[in-house]
């Protein structure tokens, strides 16, 4: 499947965040990626008291935890934290928490699984980084799933 492929299928803010992603040069996207960094929402007050309900993500090389809450209507809400000193996991939180925000469990469960391997960072940042993106969204698909079985 290639990139053009993928975009097929894409919800509509993921397609623009991956089409923001590949419109820069590689340095630029390293600056992009800081930039979804520090708009990664901070967690609803219901979880701050309890940590116990978040899953951590352990590919990733940095401490980050998420949360997937389905609602009624079957839209999809993804929580995550992750360290400030570490940009590059926020940076990832922050993209599929806001390219996810709004989606029906459906179709977060039609995101492609190699989405993070299309916008662009292969280049810029470590296979072992693309690989706990790649978890972010594994571990989000699962979540959702779990959900609407219960």
């Amino acid at each position: 499947m290639t990139t053009e492929d993928s975009g097929a299928e894409l919800p509509e803010q993921l397609a623009q965040i991956r089409e923001d992603f590949l419109a820069l040069a590689v340095r630029e996207r390293l600056q992009l990626l800081l930039e979804f960094s520090n708009e990664l929402p901070e967690l609803p007050e219901r979880y701050l008291d309890h940590p116990d309900l978040l899953e951590r993500v352990e590919e990733c090389q940095s401490p980050v935890f998420i949360f997937v809450e389905v609602d009624d209507a079957s839209i999809v809400h993804l929580y995550a934290t992750a360290p400030k000193e570490a940009p590059t996991t926020r940076g990832f939180a922050s993209i599929l928490a806001q390219g996810l925000a709004g989606l029906t469990a459906e179709q977060v469960l039609a995101v492609p699984d190699d989405y993070p391997n299309t916008i662009g960072l292969t280049e810029a940042v470590s296979p072992l980084r693309i690989r706990g993106m790649t978890a972010l969204l594994g571990r989000t698909k699962r979540q959702v799933r779990e959900k609407l079985v219960a």
